[in-house]
Parts: C-alpha cells; structure tokens; sequence
C-alpha cells in the first residue's frame, strides 16, 4: 500500500498528468476544429457555362457567367481560373450573399486552422458584429460594396492591407458575407517573413504571446517523451493524428495532410514559429488617412510642447451635482490604456455619494485624450471590444420592448454603431438614428448600420431634433460627458411626451469599484467624468418630468472585471508600447513588455473564464458593474 502510495506520489508520476491532459486536450480541439471546418459550405461548379441563375429561378446571360455586379480581389500569387468565377458568382447570386471569402481548397493545415480558430463559419453570416477574417486569397465582392467601402477593386498587395479589406467589406455586407470552399482555387504559398507584422496587426499586444504559443507546445510535446514517456508519446500521437481527424469529411483537402506531412508537423511548426518570430517586413507605415507614423509623432510633439496643464480646468472645491464642499479622493491612476502623459483623479462627495473626475479635462484635453483612442491607432482595437458579445445590445432592446413599441430611436453616443444594427435585427420595423460627436457614426451611416447620422454635441442639436423621437437611449454615453443634467434636458427636449429614456452607465456602487481600486476597470482614466448612482439618476430624471419605469442591475452586468483589473495591472508593470505621442521605448523596455505579456496573457484568458464563470453569483451580490434604468417622459 506505502509503496504505491510513494510511486504515484513520484515527481515524474504527478509531472505525468500534464501530459494527460495535453493528450486530451488535443483530441477535444481537433473536434472543434472539426466541428467549425465541416460547417464550411463548398461552391458547387456551375451546370453551365456562360450563364447564371438569379435566385427566382429566372436565367440571365451574362459575360462568361460572371455577374457583372462580382469584382473579384485576390491576393498576390493566386489565380482564379473562369470556372472558380463562374461558381462563385452564382453561388453569391443563390445565397443573396454581397461578399464571399474564398477558401482555397488546398489550404495546408495550419492556415486552414487560423481561419476556423478566429470565425465560427457556422454564424459567420447570421452575426452581424463578427469581425471579417478569413484566408485572404481571393474574395468575390459587389461592386456597390466596394464603391460604398472606397476599396479599389485589384489584387491587395500585402496581408496586412488584405487583413483589414476582409474586416471592411464585413462591416459593410455586414449580414450578407460569408465563407466558402473553392475547391479548383489552389492556395498562394505563405510568406514566413511578413507574418509576425500580420498577426500583430490581427493580435495586437497579444501578438508576442501567439508567437510563443506553438513554441511552448513544441517544447511540451519533446519534454514529454523524457519525463513521462507513456503520456508524452500519447500526446505527440494525439498532436499528429489530430488533422486527420479534423479535416476527415471536409471540403478542404490540405496539400501538407500526408502521412509524412503529419509526422513532420511538429518540426515544421517549430521552423515556422522560428521564422515568424525573426520576420521583419512591415506594411507601408500610412493609414487610411495618409497620415505616416512620422507625421503622427510630429503632430504630438507640436500638441505637448506646451506642457499638459492646459488639459485640465481649475480643481472643483464642492460637488457638481448637490455643491456641497465634502470631497474626498476616491481614485488617483495614470493613462493605463494609451499611456498619454498625466494623472487623474476621481473625488467623491460625501454628501450625495456622486464620483467625478477632479479637476476634469478641457475641452483641449478632450480633443487630445479622446485622439486615436476610437478612431486612428485604437479604432481596430475598440472595433473588437464593440463587436466581441451582442448580449447587452439585446439586453437593452428587451427592456425598452417590454414597456413600450418603438418607432422612432435615436441613439445618443452611437459611437459607430454596433448598437443599432443589433437592434435593427430585433425590431426590423423601428427606425434608428445615431448621434455622436465623432465621424464614426457617419460611417455608420455609411455601413447602412442606422438610417440617419448627426455628428455634435446634444444639447446644441436637441432644439432643431424638438419631439422627433420616442425612443431615447443613451448608453456608456453619460460617464463620459461634461454636465450631465444638460445631456438629460436634451433628452427631454427630443422625445415626444410619453416618449422612453433608456440609460446604461458604470455603477458607481459596484463592490468591485471598492474591491478593485484603481484596478476596476469601469473608472477608465482619462475618459470617463461623471459616475451618476441610481439614486441621483432617478432624482435628476424626476426633476425634469421623468418617470422611472424601471432598473436592471444584474441583467446589466458585463463579466469583464477581473480579466480587465489583470490587463491594467499587466500594462502597469510591463510599461508603455511604441506609441507616437511617447518616446520610443528600448530594446530592454521592448523586451520586458513581450516578456510581461507573454506570461501573463493566459493568465488573462482564465481571469476572463472566471468572470463569466461567476457572473450569476456576482449579478446577486452587488459585484454588477453597469446598471440600466428606463424612465418615461411625462
């Protein structure tokens, strides 16, 4: 009994078990990968040449059986042969599909992976917020799309530029694009050197960790076979077989899924991960704009030669809400997410409990703090924040379904739009207009994702906007505005009486604001000025002839506070990236911050599991983090 008792107890023995579970965990993820790879839909050829079926049935000829409506885009190296025109024309026509991103039927195996890690092909064209990704070979795209997106129609020169064509087009077909496998389309051969700038634009900071990834893997497997050689061989056995079992089925048809392609894998993977890492081509470093990196830290050396204290206004000595003198500091932190110069402070009044930012920015500061965060630099960032969950966009449709039956929306702070195209799928028969101060939303507009756009600030715009609306929602929109009282007046002035207000901010009253300190990820310095509680929200709304109808708590909840709180803290010890409005960091400085994150990324995956996780505990036991309160115009 003691014998075997100290046997399993054995440092090897218990070392063991890792690659127990590695082996199982192989064989599960191949099974999702083989889940998402079978949901590809395949293009079938066309049964004739020269023609194509419109979706009613009728024939129509037209020039070598392509819609004259298909451009087609197609990366540099691949061919498309007429057939692979033909059936991917019709096909689209069938699917009533504006954009279809094809697969090449011989992709190899880890590029064929990529795209089925990154899209759930089997909601990839029901979802309207996935982001556009795919294998970026060749896309078929109606020309109206292409007109409306300002994307010339050609060959994309680079993946990076491909990268974000794919995720343009999806936002403008947003529920009419999809995947498909072309199986005549034969795969361009993949080019080591410009993938690490690739996947850092797909990754951003997480891009160091990506690289690693396999590496560590690799690393894992060959240990294996030294300290636990039963488990280890068995998982080396499972990371070999498991495209077999992936792609047994499909429609693709890896040129690398051989029995001697199999075994080489993991070598091959190595010398992959290698040369990724050590790749050093960089895309023309020029956005959208034509604005250069050079011209951004020219113009953020002219913005900061004066010093910052123009950024702020003079400190506030009593509240903004109730103006009594009883303050004190409830936060102090720097710019943790764009590491911009300066610090702030959150004071909260003793009297009324309201938390404000003090002394609060100019609206110079605005300008400089707000610059590049949703827009330039952090606009593809902020894009997968906004479309990552579509669970509190329906959150906030069901609660104003509920009470009333919307005709007329206008979303103040619409930001770019993700809201209304969410709702618009739920309330097809309600009109939603966008409102902001950012030309975001007339992209928007632009994307079709709302029907009107007004760019400025509400309550200059609420007068000429007097009763247009039934529907009034503001959402994340308070916290971040200069006097908040007048924002509200605003909403009264553009609803109709009987009209409904719908409101979601930060809880100010989260335990995990207190818990969490500077770490809580809802006091988002520099950006975020007032955090209004229930209690002072329903006061400020009864005073303007408001009736609250009802509050959500829990429901509001966003299961993010732990995961954010690591990012924060990560991004604190790590030190600041490359950014034009800082120095340029060294290569010490470069090398801790990959190191930081590299080792604490997966950390932050299971912080997010976690919170997801405790959701239901946290949203009954004062943890909910957002709040959601309707109220009627009287």
């Amino acid at each position: 009994m003691i014998p075997t008792l100290l046997r399993a107890l054995h440092p090897r023995r218990r070392l063991g078990w890792l690659w127990v579970v590695l082996t199982i965990g192989t064989i599960l993820n191949g099974l999702r990968l083989r889940t998402r790879i079978g949901a590809l839909a395949t293009i079938p050829p066309t049964p004739w040449r020269g023609l194509a079926a419109d979706v009613d049935g009728d024939v129509d000829v037209v020039e070598a059986g392509v819609d004259p409506d298909h451009v087609f885009l197609t990366a540099p190296g691949v061919t498309l042969d007429p057939e692979t025109r033909r059936a991917a024309s019709l096909y689209a026509r069938t699917h009533d599909l504006e954009v279809v991103d094809l697969v090449p039927g011989d992709l190899d195996i880890e590029r064929s992976y990529e795209v089925v890690r990154l899209v759930d092909p089997a909601t990839y064209a029901s979802n309207p917020l996935v982001i556009g990704r795919g294998p970026q070979q060749a896309t078929l795209v109606h020309r109206e799309v292409l007109q409306r997106a300002g994307i010339d129609a050609g060959q994309v020169p680079d993946p990076v530029l491909y990268l974000h064509v794919t995720a343009e087009l999806k936002r403008f077909a947003a529920r009419r694009t999809d995947l498909a496998v072309a199986p005549g389309l034969h795969a361009a051969p993949e080019k080591l050197s410009s993938r690490r700038a690739h996947l850092s634009a797909l990754y951003s900071k997480a891009m160091p960790a990506v690289v690693a990834t396999p590496v560590i893997q690799y690393g894992a497997l060959a240990t294996g076979l030294i300290v636990a050689p039963l488990w280890g061989t068995a998982a080396l056995a499972a990371f070999i077989a498991q495209p077999y079992l992936a792609f047994a089925g499909s429609p693709l048809r890896p040129t690398d899924l051989t029995p001697l392609g199999a075994l080489d894998r993991p070598g091959r993977g190595l010398v992959r991960a290698v040369r990724t890492a050590r790749g050093r081509w960089q895309p023309r470093a020029e956005d959208a704009t034509g604005t250069t990196d050079a011209d951004q830290e020219a113009a953020y050396r002219e913005l900061l030669a004066g010093g910052i204290e123009r950024f702020f206004e003079p400190r506030r000595a009593t509240c903004p809400l109730c103006d009594a003198p009883d303050l004190s500091v409830r936060v102090q932190v720097g710019d943790l997410l764009q590491f911009k110069p300066g610090e702030f402070e959150l004071d909260e009044c003793g009297a009324c409990g309201h938390v404000f930012q003090n002394p609060r920015l100019s609206l110079e500061g605005l300008d400089f703090y707000y610059r590049d965060f949703y827009d330039g630099t952090g606009g593809e960032q902020l894009e997968f924040v906004f479309s990552s969950d579509d669970t509190s966009y329906r959150g906030r449709v069901d609660l104003v379904a509920a009470h009333a039956e919307p005709k007329r929306w206008l979303d103040v702070g619409g930001g770019h739009g993700h809201f209304c195209l969410v709702a618009a799928g739920v309330l097809p028969d309600t009109t939603f207009d966008g409102l902001d101060l950012s030309d975001g939303i007339v992209e928007a507009e632009k994307r079709r994702w709302i029907d009107r756009s007004y760019v400025g600030l509400f309550p200059e715009l609420a007068e000429d906007l007097r009763g247009s609306y039934d529907v009034v929602s503001m959402h994340h929109y308070l916290e971040h505005t200069r006097e908040p009282a007048e924002e509200l007046d605003a909403a009264a002035t553009v609803l109709e009486a009987g009209g409904h207000l719908l409101i979601e901010v930060p809880d100010p009253d989260c335990r995990y604001g207190a818990m969490l300190g500077w770490m809580w990820g809802p006091w988002f310095q520099p950006q975020h000025q007032h955090f209004v509680s229930v209690t002072n929200l329903s006061r400020l709304l009864t005073e303007r002839g408001f009736t609250v109808v009802a509050t959500e708590r829990g429901p509001a909840h966003q299961p993010v506070d732990l995961a954010f709180a690591l990012m924060l803290l990560t991004n604190r010890i790590a030190g600041p990236p490359a950014k034009p409005w800082r120095a340029t960091p060294s290569a010490a400085a470069r090398l801790k911050r990959a190191a930081c994150f590299t080792a604490l990324a997966p950390f932050m995956v299971g912080a997010l599991f976690v919170d997801r996780a405790i959701a239901p505990v946290v949203r009954r036991r004062g943890y909910a983090n957002t709040y959601r309160l309707l109220a009627r115009k009287d």
